[in-house]
């Protein structure tokens, strides 16, 4: 390959680096139904429901959840092979929300592989379409400690897949696109966005081509530990040599105006 060697590698946060409780807050809901399913079909189901919304309702999953949950549980309920009344079944999942407790945690891989990344040389940031609360999730899962940048678009105002965000990302860290590899979970905006900022991209897709049938798109990858060999196949040896005075500089960006 005739591109120059990747030294920045750019992460989505949702479902790329974190994940919520969500499954066992579902679980609890419907045995509260006289309902029971295992843990593995209910992932399953959240799996199948998040790539429908993301390929048919494009930037739905991103706002307000009252503006589709009704609409969002429907169509979990249909993977999950259920008919229920869905004013109910969000009553009790609101209930059994506030007992658990919604909350992001980290993969056990993410910030493990991040270290390996960062300590082969690469640059790490975080380009995410989040609200006021990613600082706090990184900081809580200690994932801050990992990352050079942070671009959020709720601190921008650009939303992937607008490919601008991608390109402030690039002029903050002073890559070049040819040098970035970015890494996300949802195909129409981390895939289409980065591509037209002239990035590559890997898709994250846990189950193979399961819920992303319609894609044509062969840089799919399970989980971010899959990055690294990627990278052994795409650059040889592959870990770049940064500058002295790159590796002095280890900060998120604040990132505090609008664009």
């Amino acid at each position: 390959m005739n591109s120059p060697m990747i030294r920045y590698l750019w992460f989505d946060l949702g479902y790329t680096l974190v994940k919520t409780n969500r499954e066992d807050i579902y679980r609890k809901t419907l045995e509260t139904l006289g309902i029971v399913k295992t843990r593995d079909e209910i992932t399953i189901a959240y799996h199948l429901a998040d790539k429908l919304f993301m390929r048919e309702y494009r930037g739905v999953l991103g706002k307000d959840s009252r503006h589709f949950l009704p609409w969002y549980i429907g169509v979990l309920n249909y993977y999950l092979g259920l008919s229920l009344p869905i004013e109910e079944v969000i009553s009790l999942q609101q209930k059994a929300a506030k007992e658990e407790g919604m909350r992001w945690t980290a993969f056990d891989f993410s910030k493990p592989t991040l270290r390996s990344l960062k300590e082969a040389g690469y640059r790490l940031g975080l380009i995410s379409n989040w609200d006021g609360t990613a600082r706090e999730v990184l900081k809580a899962n200690r994932l801050d400690e990992e990352f050079d940048f942070a671009i959020i678009s709720s601190e921008i105002g650009i939303e992937k897949p607008d490919p601008a965000i991608f390109e402030i990302a690039l002029s903050e860290s002073g890559a070049t696109a040819e040098q970035s590899l970015y890494v996300g979970d949802n195909y129409y905006d981390d895939v289409v966005g980065s591509r037209q900022a002239g990035m590559d991209c890997l898709l994250i897709n846990p189950y193979g081509t399961r819920g992303i049938e319609e894609l044509n798109y062969d840089r799919v990858i399970s989980s971010i530990r899959e990055v690294a060999a990627y990278l052994g196949q795409l650059q040889g040896v592959g870990s770049p040599s940064l500058s002295e005075g790159e590796r002095h500089v280890d900060h998120i960006g604040t990132n505090s105006g609008n664009v």
